[in-house]
């Protein structure tokens, strides 16, 4: 009884410091761009770069940048676009206008997710885990603007987030990938 007892003690311990996520990333799921189920558990042993995206804001052309690494370290790497309207209503458009303008201008190939909300109140599930310690381990930030990336690693751990100004194909990001 004493041991148990003890084992909960640092288990709870290792999740309140933040040494343990207390959700695991692979449980998550959310509904593709054009409306398919996208289990997370397909992820696992891969490295994940997750982004909120937006087709009219001075980081757009960053898509450019993503589908670069998409193509240069795949199958290993998965990239997730999460299209947001939450910064001054820089992806107004329909989940079809979105992947289309994605497609035509930037030749995105990479999973583009259902358009939903990155923060606030309506956060989605999959943001909610990137921005709540409690749930991913050690994070507490939400995006500030378009274009935030979280990376996990492939064993299901946020290893590293970046906001909108680091580009894609900084030192920062790929040296992790």
């Amino acid at each position: 009884m004493r041991k148990n007892v003890f084992l909960l003690t640092l288990l709870i311990t290792m999740i309140w410091s933040g040494n343990m996520a207390a959700q695991d990333f692979y449980e998550l799921s959310f509904k593709t761009i054009t409306g398919e189920n996208y289990d997370f558990a397909r992820l696992k042993g891969k490295k994940v770069l997750i982004v909120n995206t937006a087709s009219k804001c001075g980081f757009t052309p960053q898509f450019k940048e993503l589908e670069a690494l998409n193509k240069e370290y795949a199958p290993g790497l998965v990239i997730l676009g999460f299209p947001s309207n939450d910064f001054m209503n820089q992806d107004p458009g329909t989940n079809q206008e979105i992947k289309e303008f994605c497609e035509i201008n930037y030749g995105v190939t990479f999973q583009m997710m259902d358009k939903s909300s990155v923060k606030g109140k309506n956060i989605n599930p999959v943001f909610k885990w990137l921005s709540d310690k409690s749930q991913n381990g050690w994070n507490d930030k939400a995006p500030g603007w378009n274009f935030a990336k979280y990376l996990i690693d492939e064993q299901g751990r946020l290893i590293g987030v970046w906001p909108s100004k680091t580009k894609p194909s900084d030192p920062e990001i790929t040296g992790k990938l």
